[in-house]
């Protein structure tokens, strides 16, 4: 007799992506119906995404009220939905393994996105939208980046893009930078190497393309915390994208490529005994999480995955090894701040909200609930505005503080993410707070000048 649900921590299996079988529509589905028939008689994670209401509004609306129901053509309703955010498994589902349901809905969907591209069913407007190293090399070009950025400002032009890319005119969009972050970051290794129990004394930057193209505010704020902490860095010799756009769109080919170009590379850091850091969620999730998963019999892989930190949980572990610089001079006031699903399901608990609240007269408002964004599925026409629906929550829940006055600053650990909330915040009609990544945060508080 199977148990109820599993009280034990969910287990994640590799991805079998090179299997044939993995590829096998009719097998797939067959995986699928399994997985829905349990999902509809749990219904716990209808309020993570749009995938579950899609899935249990046909089920509700078949002529057997059950899953054997619903066409197997309305199958791809449910999976253009998920934006593998990776919550419904790290944090609702009861059925996850060990338990012997075996259930894995982000992975399943993967497959079935994968099957999906390889029968060529993913437009180039999607996949231009998911290369990122493609547009982002446009940054630090002068008169270049200025075009780029009038384009996407203009709404004229958004209205083209939206004929001719499917990006919803009404989408926030990032700037290019007019000066990338690996143009200007310089190693710092003066400082001497001081390891900690738990830490590494010295740390490798991957930029990530979202703070090399977009924001390299966000690292250079790192690395100034960096130097503060008379922690020595090195910025890593060179890098692709993460893969993550790709892995989103079921484009696993592509992934494995970014993996070919990032693990050699970022292995000889790991090697070396740096502590590698991604300012990203996303990213870092990545190399953390689904590389591992995607090669698991590869030993650099797996090594990058072991030196791989998240800045705020390196951090923590800093301070518990009695390395890291508590005096913050300057108090911030009110922070609202979101904590991202990518961030929840790397399993290090909320070490950001951990550091800002060592931060003197200082109030935090911390919401554990998606922001709606993720990643390109934010900004598509025909998403958006689902985006927008989650995101209404976490953008009421952060409006107001604790004793309901409100916040100074909104901030979250992932840059795409805090914007989707500064625009939830204007369509909802409220005074948008100022918007500040955590790294600015504790830069800020620190005392360090921008």
């Amino acid at each position: 007799m199977s148990r109820e649900g599993n009280l034990e921590a969910p287990t994640r299996h590799p991805l079998d992506w090179l299997n044939p079988d993995f590829y096998n529509e009719e097998s797939m589905l067959g995986e699928l119906e399994r997985i829905f028939d349990i999902c509809h008689g749990c219904r716990r994670c209808v309020s993570l995404c749009g995938s579950f209401p899609t899935l249990f509004d046909l089920v509700d609306e078949s002529p057997t009220l059950e899953v054997d129901g619903v066409a197997k053509a309305d199958y791809w309703k449910v999976v253009d939905q998920c934006f593998m955010c990776d919550l419904c498994y790290m944090t609702k589902c009861p059925y996850t393994p060990p338990h012997e349901w075996n259930l894995d809905f982000p992975h399943t969907m993967l497959r079935a996105k994968a099957i999906k591209f390889k029968k060529g069913e993913v437009g180039k407007a999607e996949q231009f939208l998911a290369s990122t190293d493609t547009h982002g090399s446009l940054a630090g070009i002068p008169i270049v980046v200025q075009a780029a950025n009038a384009v996407t400002n203009a709404k004229p032009m958004r209205s083209v893009m939206e004929k001719v890319l499917g990006v919803d005119k009404d989408a926030w969009l990032p700037e290019l930078a007019t000066t990338k972050f690996r143009s200007e970051a310089k190693d710092q290794t003066t400082a001497p190497v001081v390891d900690g129990e738990r830490t590494p004394g010295k740390v490798a930057i991957y930029a990530t393309c979202y703070v090399n193209y977009n924001e390299p505010g966000i690292g250079h704020d790192l690395l100034k915390i960096l130097s503060h902490n008379d922690i020595p860095y090195v910025i890593v010799e060179k890098e692709q994208c993460c893969g993550m756009p790709k892995l989103e769109l079921g484009d696993l080919d592509a992934v494995a490529k970014s993996k070919d170009a990032n693990i050699p590379v970022l292995a000889k850091y790991a090697q070396e005994g740096y502590a590698i850091l991604s300012a990203v969620p996303s990213c870092t999730l990545m190399f953390k999480q689904e590389l591992p998963l995607m090669f698991p019999d590869d030993a650099d892989t797996q090594a990058v995955k072991v030196a791989m930190w998240d800045p705020f949980e390196y951090f923590m572990a800093r301070k518990r090894d009695g390395l890291l610089k508590l005096e913050f001079p300057k108090p911030l006031g009110n922070i609202s701040y979101q904590i991202p699903c990518h961030g929840r399901v790397q399993n290090i608990g909320r070490k950001t909200e951990e550091m800002l609240k060592l931060i003197p007269e200082t109030a935090l408002n911390t919401i554990e609930r998606c922001s709606g964004h993720a990643g390109t599925y934010g900004v598509k026409k025909q998403h958006h505005q689902m985006a927008m629906k989650i995101g209404k929550p976490v953008v009421k829940a952060m409006a107001t503080m604790k004793d309901g006055s409100a916040p100074d600053f909104i901030s979250s650990d992932c840059p795409l993410g805090g914007h989707h909330i500064a625009q939830g915040f204007e369509v909802s009609g409220v005074v948008v707070p100022t918007l500040a990544h955590p790294l600015t945060l504790v830069r800020t508080a620190y005392g360090l000048a921008a």
